[in-house]
């Protein structure tokens, strides 16, 4: 196989896996009622002037599948730290008491489930849109090529075509199974 064409194919391999990667960074955000550490991941915390990830002013846990609890370094970011988790709009109400943050996480309503899948499945829907896009990018590349004939062309669009659909399944099966995590009470 041409250079240019393997290339070509690695390029949109590689763009796809992170099209992969991102839904999957993306689906951790979305709760499936257990709590859990990540569910914090987006919140981002003043500290000294600079935003910064709370799970790096603070540690992060959930002593049980209702609670995580935010036990900050410097007990001074604590107010902080309750300010971020608010304007986070997680849907979160934190608790300060004096020591630490305790956030009980509520169990999901039917109606909540349902929004949320459907959350899941835009990004499930994004993430083949990246995929789409890194194809369509990769044929473009392909019909530029001068020195390559007809047939290999047409082999290394099949071949775009071919990774393109494991990936789309990949997405599907990745998006069936968070579905399940949500609509499991």
């Amino acid at each position: 196989m041409n250079e240019d064409i393997q290339f070509i194919l690695d390029t949109a391999n590689e763009a796809m896996v992170n099209a992969i990667k991102h839904l999957e960074k993306q689906l951790v955000n979305i709760r499936a009622g257990k709590a859990s550490p990540s569910m914090l991941g987006s919140v981002m915390v003043d500290y000294y002037g600079s935003q910064t990830p709370l799970n790096q002013v603070a540690n992060v846990n959930t002593p049980d599948g209702r609670t995580i609890t935010v036990q900050p370094w410097e007990k001074s970011m604590l107010q902080e730290i309750e300010r971020g988790i608010m304007v986070a709009n997680l849907g979160f109400n934190p608790m300060n008491n004096g020591e630490s943050i305790i956030i009980n996480v509520p169990p999901l309503t039917e109606e909540r489930r349902r929004t949320l899948a459907k959350q899941a499945k835009a990004e499930a829907e994004e993430a083949k849109i990246s995929v789409r896009t890194a194809r369509k990018d990769a044929n473009n590349e392909i019909k530029k090529l001068d020195d390559v004939s007809e047939d290999l062309k047409s082999n290394a669009e099949i071949d775009v075509q071919e990774i393109t659909d494991k990936f789309i399944l990949k997405i599907d099966a990745i998006f069936e199974n968070k579905e399940k995590e949500i609509m499991t009470v």
